[in-house]
């Protein structure tokens, strides 16, 4: 983690987010050290992928306070929106409850957003219905004026985000940045801590290295 955040603050990326809830009883100080890391300046995120009840959470989020956590993904299983809702209630005002990673469909965001589950949706593309159904999950939480991000898949996202006017941020995950530029050319780098089009390109200005991928044919 220290090296990921190290070689992301050296290209001007502001806002970091790491895992927690594997290992509930060291997340304090895993926060605590991650924060010195980054320094004062920089937006501290926690993903804990639902590995928190409900009460955890809570407790964790004031926990966390000394080290100016700024957003709480998935702090309980998403499917218990009863649980997100409560959590958002509770927490400091400051902390956003972030969730939606794992919608497959329209319902499945309409819902959370009803039942005031978040304060930031998630949706991934590829696993929504497309770019289309990403679109669409994006114009349910403006309806609900909630800020939207994309999860994962940077290269993906990028283009359709921009066309967005309630897109807060992108997920720039390690992994997925890594397969991407072992399987593609043209991914767009972070410039001043954002991702930027190159507009002369068509489509997703993405060209898929065939040679490359050929070892991992089955």
């Amino acid at each position: 983690m220290k090296k990921q955040f190290e070689s992301w603050a050296s290209q001007s990326i502001t806002h970091f987010k790491m895992k927690i809830g594997s290992k509930p009883g060291k997340d304090v100080d895993r926060v605590k050290a991650a924060r010195k890391i980054i320094g004062d300046n920089a937006q501290l995120f926690v993903d804990a992928n639902g590995a928190y009840s409900v009460k955890q959470a809570i407790e964790k989020s004031y926990q966390f306070k000394e080290s100016n956590v700024s957003w709480f993904e998935e702090p309980v299983t998403s499917d218990n929106l009863e649980g997100l809702q409560f959590i958002r209630k509770h927490v400091q005002a400051k902390i956003n409850i972030a969730a939606g990673e794992y919608g497959y469909n329209l319902p499945y965001f309409y819902h959370m957003l009803k039942a005031n589950a978040v304060d930031v949706l998630q949706a991934d593309a590829t696993r929504c219905g497309g770019i289309t159904n990403f679109l669409k999950a994006a114009s349910l939480a403006e309806a609900y004026q909630i800020p939207f991000s994309s999860h994962c898949a940077p290269a993906l996202h990028l283009h359709a985000s921009l066309a967005l006017p309630s897109f807060y941020i992108a997920e720039y995950f390690h992994d997925h940045v890594r397969i991407e530029k072992m399987l593609f050319e043209g991914n767009p780098l972070p410039v001043n801590g954002a991702l930027q089009p190159d507009t002369m390109k068509p489509g997703f200005g993405l060209t898929f290295k065939s040679k490359d991928a050929l070892k991992y044919k089955i």
